[in-house]
């Protein structure tokens, strides 16, 4: 007889209508499935698992599971923390867009009997590293700042809100300067994100691939560029003002100075998320941003 699937709740009770799911799920799991651990996703660390604590990885790596009831937001903080325990994460939406909250309550339910099999379809989502280093003599530098990121890590200029100068190296060869409101560093995963609100590509989520979009550029000619995952960017700052930010996934953020560096490549780990066979991610983009949509004729009853 095979065992109950052993879960760990992840909840972000800010928002409207999660207690009411969790306890409606709770409900519906009772004798179905092992609830190993619960933790609510605004107490989270903003960075790696470890910031769980070492207990709380081991916890982690005894389930089968994430459940995250909240939005794409409550998935993307969650995900940070157990990548490294490679749990597959389900995200139930509570939340507004949904891209990554693909379950609702009721969809959850119809598909428990795949959880209790172990016959579920898992996605692999590459993930970005970012590290921060300051300013040191010669070619050591103390690093600052180190975070994974799951859709994108951005640099905005911030106050006095002047455009800023950032220079920016892929392998160690120079790709371009930018003088711009900030740039874009992009998984496959945050392409439909940030990345695509400034004007770049929708990746397929299964890629491994990283774009770089630059925001409001002061040119014509630089256009977002998608290189390959296993290439390290290097971005140093030319010009940058007081307030200028590099942020994770817009949750977690650092104030940079002229002398820092931004190096980012790709993690180590991989992102898990269980897909609802009900949807496809062509599915989402067309229900929830309308994307391809048919221009609206008007009709003629005559004809």
């Amino acid at each position: 007889m095979k065992s109950l699937p052993k879960l760990a709740i992840f909840r972000d009770l800010r928002k409207r209508g999660v207690s009411e799911a969790i306890d409606e799920f709770l409900s519906f799991a009772k004798g179905k499935a092992e609830i190993v651990a619960s933790y609510g996703v605004e107490d989270l660390k903003q960075t790696y698992t470890s910031d769980l604590s070492p207990s709380g990885d081991e916890v982690l790596k005894k389930c089968d599971y994430a459940i995250v009831f909240g939005g794409d937001g409550s998935i993307i903080s969650t995900a940070r923390n157990v990548s490294k325990a490679s749990l597959p994460v389900i995200g139930v939406n509570v939340g507004k867009l949904g891209f990554l909250a693909e379950f609702s309550v009721a969809e959850l339910e119809d598909f428990f009997p795949r959880l209790k099999k172990g016959t579920v379809p898992i996605d692999k989502r590459m993930m970005l590293n970012c590290r921060v280093f300051g300013d040191a003599r010669g070619s050591d530098r103390d690093e600052k700042f180190c975070s994974a990121a799951i859709n994108d890590i951005f640099i905005t200029a911030g106050p006095p809100f002047r455009t800023v100068e950032l220079k920016i190296l892929v392998d160690g060869q120079p790709l371009a300067g930018c003088v711009s409101d900030g740039l874009i560093i992009s998984t496959p995963t945050g392409s439909t994100a940030y990345n695509l609100s400034a004007g770049g590509p929708i990746l397929s989520p299964k890629i491994e691939a990283v774009v770089i979009t630059p925001i409001c550029p002061h040119s014509l000619s630089f256009r977002p560029i998608v290189i390959n995952a296993d290439s390290t960017i290097e971005v140093f700052g030319v010009r940058v003002n007081e307030g200028t930010t590099i942020s994770i996934d817009g949750q977690v953020s650092l104030n940079l100075s002229i002398n820092d560096v931004v190096r980012v490549e790709k993690e180590d780990s991989d992102f898990l998320i269980v897909n609802n066979p009900l949807r496809s991610k062509w599915d989402t983009l067309a229900t929830k941003l309308s994307w391809a949509e048919k221009p609206k004729y008007k009709e003629y009853p005559n004809e």
